[in-house]
């Protein structure tokens, strides 16, 4: 009996979820919080995940305890401190700063597919990470990532890349992320088997 749905997304326990899509086969670990996010197909995150204002693609791999989309506080005023914005926590005849939340969800993230964010890495709001591409452990993106390239550190940098341009090109035009799921299925033992460059001269017309 298989796990996942093409119907409904496998939420774990004690998530928080809010005004957010998800695709088929997706699955959104324990205790994690999603928050005005749309996942693609086949896309996941692991335990403690917090993600917000964010555009996840189709088979992308979140791990534990990463941050998506992970707000700003504001700067140039007096404070930063949120009572700026959620007053009405605080007086009673006091609003909440709707336009400051306006903002801040007009601040998308946008994940390409087949990405992997590796554990306690942390991605900026108006970021893009390109198709293919890896962000290691504990790093903090804070710009946009080329397609199939690995960023690491603090502020991440280029590391190396995933792929050679030549075959990360040819995998995006392939774009095997769209393609049915029984065809996955078919295809299952090559992706298995076959390097990148082996399974593109395979699939390639």
């Amino acid at each position: 009996m298989v796990r996942l749905s093409p119907n409904e997304p496998f939420i774990h326990p004690e998530c928080d979820i809010t005004d957010s899509t998800f695709g088929a086969y997706v699955e959104i670990g324990r205790g994690s919080r999603v928050a005005h996010s749309v996942f693609d197909d086949y896309s996941y995150c692991d335990r403690y995940a917090d993600i917000a204002n964010a555009r996840i693609g189709k088979f992308v791999n979140i791990a534990a305890l990463s941050r998506i989309g992970a707000s700003d506080h504001p700067l140039h005023t007096a404070t930063c401190h949120h009572f700026l914005y959620r007053s009405d926590d605080y007086w009673d005849d006091a609003a909440r700063d709707e336009a400051f939340f306006a903002h801040r969800k007009s601040r998308i993230t946008h994940i390409g597919h087949d990405t992997w964010i590796g554990a306690g890495a942390m991605v900026k709001p108006e970021v893009t990470l390109g198709h293919g591409a890896v962000v290691a452990a504990g790093a903090v993106v804070t710009k946009d990532a080329d397609p199939y390239t690995i960023v690491s550190g603090t502020p991440a940098t280029p590391l190396r890349l995933r792929q050679p341009r030549e075959i990360a090109d040819r995998l995006i035009a392939l774009a095997w992320w769209d393609w049915p799921h029984a065809t996955l299925r078919m295809a299952l033992d090559d992706f298995r088997s076959l390097t990148a460059e082996a399974f593109l001269e395979r699939y390639e017309e």
